[in-house]
């Protein structure tokens, strides 16, 4: 009698027969737990809102049930809602209501119509979880398996909550209110219907769009909507670059020019720097050879730098056209990349796109000058800056030094290392020897300030004469006797004896005085060769006959003495 009383005290919206003949003739019946029926919000209180759906007493929702994100409550009293018929008790004649479930279910009839037509459905991901998102769906939450999110792996999975997209739905169990749904089908089925249109209209030449998915160290790959294209980085830009990333980065949308289609493979070559002339036409009109300019240094490598001279037109300076005297080891003892440099065109190669650039021909070669400030034979003075076992270097122009070999010290010193005689600072006196410009060498010689004294041994030391000497060497072969100071000669072990002779130690010392015949003389081979041999043989020969002799003299009668008294007299 509730529901009676309440209807007839509303005297502004029914009266009391009319309210009567509604209870009277609603059929409890119709309200079967598990369905969704039509009610009347007839009060709202903080906690509880009664909806009156013609049943024996009122049902109680929570007021929480209708309250938005910011609290608002979302009805008004009279307000037609759909309900859920969760319990009812006829006996006692109460009723037990959802405005939610009621939402849910409806929203559940709502997915399964989507699910039935393979249509789709808008849906907000709220948060990652373990293998993919939850996805709110109206009221309903949705799983998003992680490998249904897009076509490939998403870098920043964080970046897609609370965004919206479109889903479809792939399964749902109402009972245990499980639904899983896909982004990925619907991005494939995108994907496939343009890469249909695509593939009837793409053609070589063609100036296309599209949008950078993929950079690998030799290009990047740029999805032209459903199909895949390559950018090749040697098709980026006329200028030489070490990395894709350094002109495309990921998702930059890109304008690109069509370089070859294959319809049966749909592999498709993309270029961009073809979208501008190629700078190489007419490039030695622009830059012939011998002509100056100024470049940007873009690239060091081992051998040399390369220089920018103007956007997509680079040059190679190698590391032997750096410097007129400078041995270079790396490139950077000369220039750094990023500086201004200035440079000649040495050679052009339009086929190859090469350009060989020179510095060091910017200056004049310092060797030319060299050679006509200081001809063959110039005397000079300059500073001993480096020795090694070889010679000794002296610093003659800024970047240019001058070797004395070790071999034109002295005509007659043997010596063994130039830090026998010299040290590192010292000045010395030479003579030019040679200027040779083109192998940048540049010879001295101290010994050539005075004459070679061996160019007057012939004449001092004939062949056949008699020489005294101190040895100044014994080896195995012989031995070596200084005649005058500088000039050596040699007795070799042949020439000691004629018996033989296992080591000249055996007989003599160093400092012993000898005298020996000269057997063989050479100014140009500097070789004095001596016989200490042949000059005892002599003497033996000599012993027998000054013997006879004093023998004869015994029996020599004064008539052969007056005879050789005349003799030697008649001789004076």
């Amino acid at each position: 009698m509730e529901n009676i009383e309440k209807h007839g005290m509303d005297s502004d919206n029914m009266d009391f027969a009319s309210a009567l003949e509604e209870y009277l003739t609603t059929d409890t019946n119709e309200l079967e737990e598990g369905t969704i029926v039509k009610g009347t919000v007839v009060r709202i209180d903080d906690d509880n809102i009664l909806v009156d759906v013609n049943f024996k007493s009122e049902g109680q929702i929570p007021t929480a049930e209708f309250r938005d994100s910011q609290g608002n409550i979302t009805v008004s009293e009279g307000d037609k809602i759909d309900v859920f018929v969760a319990h009812k008790n006829e006996q006692e004649g109460t009723i037990s209501l959802s405005f939610e479930k009621a939402k849910r279910n409806k929203l559940f009839d709502q997915l399964e119509q989507v699910q039935e037509k393979n249509g789709e459905i808008t849906g907000r991901i709220i948060r990652r979880i373990k293998g993919g998102y939850t996805v709110d769906l109206g009221g309903v939450e949705a799983f998003l398996p992680g490998s249904h999110v897009d076509l490939r792996p998403v870098p920043d999975m964080d970046a897609l909550v609370n965004q919206e997209y479109s889903f479809r739905v792939l399964k749902i169990n109402r009972r245990r209110s499980n639904v899983i749904v896909s982004r990925r089908v619907l991005l494939e089925e995108e994907r496939d219907s343009k890469r249909q249109d695509l593939l009837q209209t793409l053609a070589e030449g063609q100036i296309v769009k599209g949008k950078a998915k993929n950079i690998t160290e030799y290009g990047v790959f740029v999805d032209l909507g459903g199909l895949d294209g390559l950018l090749h980085i040697t098709d980026m830009s006329w200028k030489r670059i070490r990395h894709p990333r350094e002109m495309v980065t990921l998702g930059q949308e890109l304008e690109l020019k069509v370089l070859s289609f294959d319809k049966e493979t749909q592999k498709v070559s993309l270029g961009l720097k073809q979208l501008i002339p190629d700078p190489w036409q007419d490039i030695t009109e622009r830059f012939p050879v011998g002509s100056r300019h100024v470049g940007k240094a873009t690239n060091l490598v081992d051998y040399g730098a390369f220089v920018e001279l103007e956007p997509g037109v680079e040059g190679l300076v190698h590391i032997s056209e750096m410097s007129w005297t400078r041995k270079l080891r790396h490139p950077s003892q000369m220039v750094h990349q990023g500086d201004e440099v200035e440079v000649v065109i040495l050679g052009v190669d339009p086929e190859k796109k090469r350009i060989s650039l020179g510095m060091k021909q910017i200056k004049q070669n310092p060797w030319e000058l060299v050679g006509e400030k200081y001809p063959e034979g110039t005397i000079l003075e300059g500073t001993i800056k480096n020795i090694t076992e070889f010679g000794m270097f002296i610093g003659i122009e800024d970047g240019i030094d001058g070797l004395i070999h070790v071999s034109d010290i002295s005509w007659t010193k043997k010596i063994r290392h130039p830090n026998e005689l010299y040290k590192v600072g010292d000045t010395v006196q030479a003579k030019v020897l040679t200027v040779d410009q083109e192998n940048e060498k540049f010879t001295l010689g101290i010994k050539q300030l005075s004459e070679d004294p061996w160019a007057n041994v012939p004449t001092a030391y004939p062949v056949g004469g008699i020489v005294k000497g101190v040895i100044t060497n014994i080896t195995d072969f012989g031995l070596f006797v200084e005649v005058e100071e500088g000039i050596e000669g040699l007795v070799h072990v042949s020439e000691l004896s004629n018996k033989k002779v296992k080591s000249p130690n055996e007989m003599y010392k160093e400092g012993d005085t000898i005298q020996a015949r000269i057997i063989h003389v050479s100014a140009e081979e500097r070789r004095l060769g001596l016989s200490i041999k042949q000059l005892k043989e002599e003497e033996e020969r000599r012993k027998p006959r000054e013997y006879s002799r004093s023998g004869s003299d015994v029996s020599q009668t004064l008539g052969d003495i007056l005879k050789q008294t005349m003799a030697g007299s008649s001789d004076n």
